[in-house]
């Protein structure tokens, strides 16, 4: 039953009041002054009060200010029962019994037909206030699950992201030296790459990426270096670059990995030989630079025009053998690393990219964290739009 609490100091206003409120079906509690109608307001909580203006001790503007000041009561709809602000002449009253938080007037004498109406819509207008209160703390309580939910995720995001670069290799030393960039656009990418040697003589390289971003992306990759690390390709001769690549298109096919598909540059180095024998599917050109690096350096592009890993089922992958001069540097990279946006609209670009590559090496001793500076002056914005991959593998003299 809807509670009501008239405060008036008149007995016959208080009975006329509560007989007529209670045969409307509401439950109606009198208070004989101010004082004790605040008491009453705080202990009931009623949806609306009927207040007289003109009381001693505490008036009725006094009643309002404090009711409408206590948070559990601020809802309430305050009707001010008064012969002020009715009149011409009068409305200073009337912005008087606004200013203190009355929501409605009632003149006296009273009209009961008009006091029976304007109860009904006060009751409408708290019911709605109060309806309001309810989805905000129900929108609040949502926004704090959504908040704990999405710490949980970032956690974990940040604990796979741990885990996928605990698994890149460490840099190697020796005749064969490395240095690599990692850097995905999101707290997951779909770049990743190994080197590892296959026995004492055999170095494999690989660099790939996968399409798309996040974690559908970072679990295939994973999945992908898990297989090669592994060697658990099936009838496969991790030596030759093109049936490592036709394996993985068999194992990979789109479209039993989420439409997703990858591109892959896979190369073998013979330690003895001095040869680099590589395939690569829809990946970036490898970047060889031979000779005298930081003077008149050779460059070449090992690329290829087969199809990444996944489209096609039954594709054949050819394969590239280069004779590995000392002093050689390669670099293997995914387009993140040239498809930059710069200041001036265009895209950074491959043959830029290459440009960069040859100055960069005639900086003796520099590491490859300053070509990444120089990459990063040339972007537009502070983040990378795609992941950024790029291993440096120098080939010194044979040991």
């Amino acid at each position: 039953m809807v509670k009501i609490l008239v405060i008036d100091d008149d007995p016959i206003v208080q009975a006329v009041l509560k007989r007529t409120l209670e045969n409307q079906g509401y439950e109606i509690t009198v208070a004989k002054n101010g004082e004790e109608g605040i008491t009453q307001a705080r202990l009931l909580r009623p949806a609306l009060i009927i207040c007289d203006w003109v009381m001693s001790k505490l008036d009725g503007l006094e009643v309002c200010r404090q009711i409408k000041a206590d948070p559990e009561l601020a809802t309430t709809f305050f009707i001010l029962l008064t012969a002020k602000g009715a009149a011409r002449g009068e409305e200073d009253d009337r912005v008087r019994g606004l200013d203190a938080g009355a929501d409605e007037f009632i003149s006296k004498p009273i009209e009961m037909n008009e006091l029976k109406a304007r109860v009904r819509a006060g009751l409408r207008l708290h019911q709605l206030n109060q309806d309001l209160q309810s989805q905000k703390q129900a929108l609040e309580i949502l926004n704090q699950t959504l908040q704990t939910q999405k710490q949980i995720m970032e956690a974990e995001l940040a604990e796979a992201a741990e885990y996928v670069r605990s698994l890149l290799p460490p840099p190697l030393t020796g005749t064969v030296t490395t240095e690599a960039l990692f850097i995905p656009s999101a707290q997951l990418g779909g770049d990743c790459f190994d080197y590892y040697w296959l026995d004492d003589e055999h170095l494999v390289i690989y660099l790939l990426d996968v399409s798309g971003h996040g974690v559908g992306s970072a679990l295939l990759s994973v999945s992908v270096l898990n297989i090669l690390r592994s060697q658990s390709l099936p009838n496969t001769n991790f030596c030759h670059p093109s049936e490592v690549l036709k394996a993985l298109n068999h194992h990979f096919q789109m479209s039993n990995h989420g439409a997703k598909y990858f591109t892959i540059w896979y190369g073998v180095y013979h330690r003895i030989k001095h040869q680099l024998i590589y395939a690569n599917a829809g990946h970036p050109p490898a970047v060889l630079l031979s000779g005298n690096s930081y003077t008149n350096s050779q460059v070449k592009q090992l690329s290829s025009l087969d199809l990444p890993i996944g489209f096609m089922p039954e594709v054949d992958f050819a394969e590239a053998v280069f004779d590995i001069e000392a002093n050689s540097i390669l670099y293997i990279f995914s387009d993140g690393v040239y498809e930059i946006n710069q200041p001036n609209g265009n895209i950074l670009g491959l043959d830029t990219f290459i440009e960069i590559l040859i100055k960069y090496n005639r900086v003796n001793n520099c590491h490859i964290q300053n070509l990444l500076m120089q990459i990063m002056t040339l972007n537009i914005q502070q983040s990378l739009e795609d992941d950024l991959s790029l291993l440096k593998i120098y080939f010194g003299s044979a040991a």
